[in-house]
């Protein structure tokens, strides 16, 4: 729970000409917008690109609106994508981003009718490619999006000088084609830590401090027929040629010739590191990237530019494709292209890689050795089989060591997460009194989500971020008593009050929804949504759930502290047993655990070194008391709760044990209490810089358990 600043990242941001920026990825790229000349930012926040609007939202005062740039967190990725709308009529340059691929299917509609319409002022959607192993979401791609609106797709080689490059490339491949560019970054890379020698960032000509004096109106750029018809005729026979012309005039895309060998590969921008790095550890290229394998680097994956495909194949007789995810678009158009102009050569990707996940360093080296293997012969990759075994010779040992794969760790709420007790609560009703809990729950995307695993196993199915209510629209009158939706606060805001909450009461319908309402939207990085009272740019909103709900009609509205678990537990059977019909609506309320910590551990630190008194709440089990039976864990399983050998010489169960990452939330007592379990929770406070009626206290308290205590104990 350690607290994270970007003063230091914000500070950069303002770095001019030649002064060195230091940090990750996504920071180059924020730094590149700034010197782009951005009239406009936004977005909707997810990982991997979260850090690019949290430093922004922190630099808004300091050096956006000095700028005269407009700074905002979109309330979902569609009103992100919209925000484009005005580059389509004014010469403005805009930039927004989100979460790709669920962010993009958000987007899609607005996206498509900005891609349509086409643009004037640049327009780049950074896209945080959220894919592979450190993946959260759908495992999809945003390629099948580019292709389907025809917008230019950028996915650049990953080092920071690249990125910064490339975010001003995008911005003039957008003005050259008059489309919106995308441009893709993947979690590794949004991550990873580089150098970036800076320029001066730019004004822009139109901001809020130079604003527009009149508006710009043409019918031709309205979505509607027959202007649509010739926006699509404009799409390919005017933007994407033009598009592909801006490729080759600016080099974007990267040739490196090597010693002209009739074996070569192609390759992804954004998997230039890990082939060259497996190329290298196989002996095929030094250390700065260099390979005797001629290498054509795609740093546009769409539209790709036949005559620069043609050209780089016509001399080969054999290719690669390291392209990741499925289809395989781009080795398919290499075939076809191959195909149509008459070439021998054979081109292999997907056989010898593999048809999905990310493409980690042994993935790739694999299928480098499985691709080179029948050259082994030519002097320049003899040896290729014996340098492999001596990179993965040792997962022989290991598999014989570990015959089994190490269990999976699923994710799970943080230690004294507001939204377990909510969990802990549904599992006990359901347990303790299964004619009234035991019924369909619908989940949601969020920290919710987790309770899909155990120990609560509650939620039968996740469809998208908001519609846990909408996903059980047919589920609920076809069930033989009320289910339970389950919604974040930042699910409700981003689009279940509408999708959900008001589509429920349209259609009359009678269930319950759970809404937890932790101030946050904590799966993101706990970023600010109505809830939390403030924007991003901490100017006070006045928008809270109960309003929300009565102004589309919920009537049955009660509010819990999500730590009173018996509260809850009552709540949830009075929803679920009344005889009011319609929507019953439970807001659970507590702040997010790891902000609230965030906020309170400093000022803690603050006031002890100032030589201030200090309590933190800490809880504990009583070994003596104890009985084993770990009810406490199957009715929480906050990570703060393990086992511990048991003191007792004639019982074998291993006791529960509260370690030092407790909070002190409490919930563990009171899911004890709450289930009628056993007493062995107990509270202690810990007191830094004590004063003297707190030290004679304790000293009178231990005096009086020292004589209490039996002879043998003391």
């Amino acid at each position: 729970m350690g607290e994270r600043s970007f003063a230091e990242d914000v500070k950069q941001l303002g770095y001019g000409a030649g002064e060195v920026l230091r940090g990750e990825g996504i920071l180059a790229i924020t730094k590149a917008l700034l010197q782009s000349g951005v009239s406009y930012v936004g977005g909707y926040p997810g990982a991997p690109i979260s850090h690019l609007l949290d430093v922004l939202a922190d630099a808004n005062d300091s050096l956006l609106r000095p700028m005269g740039i407009y700074y905002e967190t979109s309330g979902s990725e569609a009103a992100a994508a919209a925000l484009l709308g005005a580059s389509i009529n004014y010469p403005m340059r805009g930039a927004v981003t989100w979460k790709s691929v669920v962010g993009t299917n958000v987007a899609s509609d607005p996206l498509s009718h900005v891609a349509s319409a086409g643009v004037i002022g640049g327009a780049l959607v950074v896209i945080g490619e959220d894919y592979g192993e450190g993946a959260s979401i759908l495992q999809e791609r945003t390629h099948s999006v580019a292709l389907k609106s025809s917008i230019p797709l950028i996915d650049p080689r990953n080092d920071l000088a690249s990125f910064a490059r490339f975010v001003e490339e995008g911005f003039g491949l957008s003005e050259a084609c008059n489309e919106p560019v995308f441009f893709s970054i993947r979690i590794r890379a949004c991550h990873m830590r580089g150098t970036l020698t800076c320029k001066d960032n730019v004004r822009p000509k139109i901001s809020m401090l130079s604003p527009l004096g009149q508006p710009s109106f043409s019918l031709e750029r309205i979505n509607l027929p027959p202007f649509t018809y010739a926006m699509e005729g404009k799409k390919f026979h005017e933007r994407l040629p033009a598009a592909q012309r801006y490729v080759v005039e600016h080099a974007l895309n990267e040739l490196h010739p090597g010693a002209g060998g009739d074996v070569a590969i192609v390759m992804q921008g954004g998997l230039w590191n890990t082939t060259l790095r497996g190329l290298h550890l196989l002996g095929l290229a030094d250390a700065y990237g260099d390979s005797p394998i001629p290498l054509l680097v795609l740093n546009v994956l769409h539209p790709l530019v036949p005559e620069q495909i043609v050209g780089f194949l016509r001399d080969k007789r054999r290719v690669l494709v390291v392209e990741e995810g499925m289809p395989n678009y781009v080795e398919r158009e290499l075939k076809a292209l191959a195909h149509d102009a008459h070439l021998g050569v054979e081109i292999q990707g997907k056989d010898v890689l593999s048809p999905n996940g990310e493409y980690v360093p042994q993935l790739v080296i694999n299928g480098l050795r499985k691709f080179l293997a029948p050259e082994t012969t030519q002097v320049a990759f003899a040896g290729l089989e014996e340098r492999y075994a001596t990179l993965f010779g040792h997962q022989d040992h290991v598999r014989s060591a570990l015959p089994k794969p190490v269990a999976k760790r699923p994710p799970s709420f943080c230690t004294g997460c507001p939204e377990r007790p909510v969990f802990s609560a549904m599992k006990i009703l359901r347990t303790r009194e299964p004619a009234i809990g035991d019924t369909h729950v619908a989940a949601d995307i969020g920290c919710t989500t987790f309770s899909t695993q155990a120990p609560f196993n509650v939620g039968n199915s996740v469809l998208g971020y908001g519609m846990g209510l909408a996903s059980a629209g047919a589920v609920a009158p076809n069930f033989g008593k009320r289910v339970i939706s389950v919604m974040g606060d930042g699910g409700f805001w981003h689009n279940g009050l509408t999708n959900g909450v008001a589509s429920a009461v349209y259609n009359k319908q009678d269930s319950v929804l759970v809404l937890v309402d932790n101030f946050y939207t904590s799966a993101t990085g706990q970023h600010h949504n109505p809830s939390t009272g403030k924007n991003a740019r901490n100017e006070p909103t006045g928008m809270t759930m109960p309003q929300a709900l009565r102004g589309v009609g919920v009537k049955w509205i009660r509010t819990v502290d999500t730590y009173r678990i018996a509260e809850v537990i009552g709540t949830l059977r009075e929803a679920l047993t009344t005889r009011v019909p319609g929507l019953k609506v439970i807001i659970a309320k507590g702040e997010c655990q790891l902000e609230r910590q965030r906020r309170e551990r400093p000022v803690a630190r603050r006031l002890e070194a100032a030589g201030r008194t200090v309590t933190q709440p800490r809880f504990g089990v009583d070994p003596d008391v104890c009985t084993g039976d770990h009810s406490c864990m199957r009715l929480n399983g906050c990570p703060s709760l393990t086992l511990r050998d048991n003191p007792d010489p004639l019982r074998e169960d291993p006791i529960a044990h509260v370690d030092q990452t407790c909070v002190g939330c409490g919930v563990c007592g009171e899911v004890a209490h709450a289930a009628v379990l056993c007493p062995s929770f107990y509270e202690v406070r810990v007191v830094m810089n004590p004063r003297w009626w707190q030290r004679l206290l304790a000293r009178l308290r231990w005096a009086v358990i020292d004589r209490l205590a039996p002879a043998g104990v003391r």
